[in-house]
C-alpha cells in the first residue's frame, strides 16, 4: 500500500507526502531525517492518511492537495 499523508509542523504549516512506511515516514521527520521542510520545523504530527493501491494513484492524489488552500487541507476528515 501506498499512503498520502499530511502533518502538521511546529509552526503549524502542513506538509504532504508520500510513503509506503507510515511509522518509519514520521521517525524520519521527528528525527531530521525526513524532507527539508520538515528538518527545519520538528517537531510534526501526522493529521491525516489515505491509502491507495500503487504510487501512481498516491503520487496523482499528492499533486492535488498540494494545490489545496491550508483551510481546505484541514477540512479532510482528519485522523
Amino acid at each position: 500500500m501506498w499512503y498520502v499523508y499530511m502533518v502538521r509542523c511546529k509552526n503549524n504549516a502542513i506538509y504532504t507526502g508520500v510513503t509506503v512506511d507510515m511509522p518509519r515516514r514520521l521517525r524520519e521527520h521527528n528525527t531530521g531525517k525526513g524532507g527539508r521542510y520538515t528538518r527545519a520545523h520538528r517537531p510534526v504530527a501526522l493529521i491525516h492518511k489515505e491509502a491507495y493501491q500503487n504510487k501512481s494513484e498516491a503520487l496523482k492524489r499528492e499533486a492535488k492537495i498540494k494545490t489545496f488552500t491550508k483551510k481546505k487541507k484541514l477540512s479532510i476528515k482528519n485522523l
